[in-house]
């Protein structure tokens, strides 16, 4: 797809927060062809908008109605317990403009944001992750019905700017994105924190138990994601009969690491539902 920044009409995309995820995807877009007069920002805090200004040459702004009304594209990236109260404050310059709505507020569903925005809007909610920080995110996206073709492929954009993306049929499936790539870096650093013990512990330096085992990790996934072979042959191609592998994976396997996974991944979707119940309520 060629850059946005390419178009007659160059969009302007607005950010309401300025935190680590819209600092990350303000970046990426710069990086991914995207000129620094069509990003701006708004956040309270004026260390904040003075830092963002210094490291990436865009605009900010201390009121967000200033962002609201000349956004093209807004994206919501406040706390998820203040999202109701600024997009109120927001909904009637937001109406002006009319742009595409982009939410990465964790916990929030598309109707209570249409609702606090004034109706009728149309609106992508994200749930990316932290590896975004990066350039490495993986992002969940669903769209309401007012999102049309164009507006589909100016979300994607944005947002693989950080990482890669994957469209959702049903918005409730966010919440299993939630508990799956978004509370995943969790699970992952669980499990090198726990090999990396025992490898101290088993006797190498903690230096060599940390180096080796962010490697692996690093290098398993590598693997899965340029090869196309699905998991399973994957470890059955390092598994040897009798070896070493198979007698460790069988410990994990008797220890019930795939019940372990599939109770965590599903309070965190039980959890993911309360909050949007929660927040969807409240406001």
């Amino acid at each position: 797809m060629a850059s946005l920044s390419a178009n007659t009409h160059r969009p302007v995309i607005g950010f309401i927060g300025a935190g680590n995820m819209a600092r990350s995807l303000a970046g990426g877009l710069l990086k991914n062809g995207w000129e620094p007069d069509q990003i701006i920002l708004s956040d309270s805090e004026p260390s904040q908008r003075q830092s963002l200004e210094n490291l990436l040459g865009v605009k900010t702004f201390a009121d967000n109605r200033v962002v609201a009304e000349r956004a093209d594209i807004l994206l919501l990236a406040v706390k998820p317990q203040v999202l109701g109260g600024v997009a109120k404050n927001i909904a009637a310059a937001v109406h002006k403009k009319n742009p595409l709505v982009i939410s990465i507020v964790a916990g929030t569903r598309i109707e209570d944001i249409d609702r606090w925005l004034g109706g009728n809007l149309a609106i992508v909610r994200v749930m990316p992750n932290t590896a975004a920080l990066i350039g490495s995110g993986a992002s969940g996206l669903f769209a309401n019905s007012r999102v049309n073709r164009s507006m589909h492929d100016q979300a994607e954009s944005i947002l693989r700017a950080v990482g890669i993306t994957v469209w959702l049929k049903d918005e409730d499936l966010i919440d299993v994105v939630t508990a799956l790539s978004g509370s995943g870096p969790a699970y992952f650093f669980l499990v090198i924190e726990a090999l990396e013990q025992a490898a101290i512990e088993a006797g190498l330096e903690p230096t060599q138990a940390r180096l080796l085992t962010l490697e692996t990790a690093l290098g398993a996934a590598k693997m899965g994601l340029e090869g196309h072979e699905e998991p399973a042959q994957l470890r059955q191609r390092v598994t040897s009969p009798g070896g070493t592998t198979e007698r460790a994976v069988k410990v994990l396997e008797q220890g019930g690491i795939r019940r372990l996974f599939k109770e965590a991944l599903q309070a965190g979707v039980a959890r993911a539902k309360e909050i949007a119940d929660m927040f969807g309520k409240n406001s």
